[in-house]
């Protein structure tokens, strides 16, 4: 069967999918913005397209959004004519539709079938909007419209597609229920055998000293550091975690640009806006013990992940890390926010320790605890690990299951039933 991989970012979520398929003997062909020059990977044949040059118009602020995304559907509308016109007609599209190249792709190809990964949709009621009364200066009937807005694509694409993938329940929640019903849930997938545990792990800290798990090391990880990922309750919290103990090391995995939610004010960066709010009640030699590593290779993560002694994560109710599931399988012992995402893969004092987002006090009493507490520590750790492996695992688990749902899309069968 010839495929169609759709992804702004090549492979993306589909990293693990498209090199499989390819190996069952399909014929495998990806359009992305990601490369400038045609390849191969891994049994994958990579095709690039670009963006045309555009003049300034004017446009409503709630249309920007589409806007953008209507200038990728053209774009790749433009690139899948040429490979119509070279002979090929893909029988399946597998597309993430959230940038919007593939949203006229059925006008080029009205036989193929299509199948969406559907990371979100957006909703204005709390707690998706409003969840975090800090941050929320907007008025709330006018935001409210103007995410409404923002699913314009998303509807866009439901009567042209059979069928849609979501990694997590909370993630397929979100999206109507005239299409929820043809969303199965499958997560992406964690390969365990690579993110496990490693009693004789090292972590080499700024070149001036190593770590192991002898150390009382305490982690956070953000794609970038911002509220939406908790940073400022993890920021404020750690004064009081620095004074209690006095031997741990705390290492801030980040960048500085922003992923999710509003910029901060006056050209700042997140992870310094709250770095100056909370540096005068940290002592310089706790500071000291305070390593910020911005974003660093995948190996480098792991061997973090699995010196942790204590791995905290917090997020609005939104899309679900990676890494906490990362964490999970090095058996970390976790805390996390108590959210919906949160709660699909974490039960309390089971899995994890699970808090209330804002009670920073109620994080650092939970760290602490588990700091002092070894044996509970461990047990959690090992549940956790237990849970990635059972629920998460990419060769055993997830990619068996997506395999299944693409065979399935193909034949024309129903897709199969929900994971989890």
């Amino acid at each position: 069967m010839k495929i169609l991989f759709i992804h702004q970012n090549f492979p993306g979520q589909f990293k693990h999918l498209a090199p499989a398929l390819a190996a069952r003997g399909h014929q495998c062909l990806a359009l992305t913005l990601r490369v400038r020059e045609a390849r191969k990977w891994q049994g994958v044949q990579i095709l690039p397209y670009s963006l045309p040059d555009r003049r300034e118009q004017r446009v409503h602020p709630w249309l920007v959004d589409l806007d953008t995304k209507v200038t990728r559907g053209e774009a790749c509308f433009h690139a899948a004519r040429k490979l119509r016109e070279k002979g090929f007609a893909p029988d399946l599209i597998l597309a993430h539709p959230g940038w919007g190249e593939s949203m006229f792709l059925r006008d080029v190809w009205p036989g193929a079938r299509m199948a969406l990964y559907c990371e979100l949709y957006h909703h204005a009621d709390y707690p998706h909007l409003h969840f975090d009364p800090e941050f929320d200066r907007t008025d709330p009937e006018f935001e409210a419209l103007r995410i409404r807005m923002k699913n314009l694509n998303n509807h866009i694409h439901f009567p042209v597609a059979e069928a849609g993938i979501s990694p997590t329940r909370f993630q397929a929640d979100t999206f109507p229920q005239e299409f929820r019903d043809r969303i199965t849930i499958c997560h992406d997938g964690i390969d365990t055998a690579t993110a496990r545990p490693d009693p004789a792990v090292r972590f080499d800290l700024d070149g001036e000293r190593t770590l192991t798990r002898a150390d009382e090391v305490i982690t956070f990880v953000n794609r970038n550091l911002e509220p939406y990922r908790g940073y400022h309750v993890f920021m404020r919290a750690l004064p009081d975690i620095l004074a209690a103990r006095p031997r741990a090391q705390v290492l801030i995995v980040g960048g500085d640009d922003v992923s999710y939610g509003a910029r901060p004010p006056n050209g700042q960066t997140w992870k310094q806006v709250f770095i100056d709010e909370v540096r005068d009640r940290i002592p310089d030699p706790d500071w000291q013990r305070v390593h910020f590593l911005g974003r660093i290779p995948y190996d480098r993560f792991l061997r973090l992940l699995q010196v942790s002694r204590v791995h905290a994560y917090l997020t609005y109710p939104f899309v679900l890390s990676w890494s906490l599931l990362e964490a999970m399988s090095c058996g970390a012992a976790i805390v996390a926010s108590d959210t919906a995402p949160v709660r699909e893969v974490i039960t309390h004092d089971q899995t994890g320790r699970l808090v209330d987002f804002f009670d920073g006090r109620a994080l650092v009493t939970e760290v602490c605890d588990l700091l002092e507490d070894a044996q509970t520590r461990d047990r959690l750790g090992h549940a956790a690990r237990a849970h990635a492996r059972t629920a998460y695992d990419l060769h055993q688990v997830c990619l068996p299951r997506q395999l299944a749902w693409v065979e399935g899309l193909i034949s024309g069968a129903r897709p199969p039933g929900e994971a989890q």
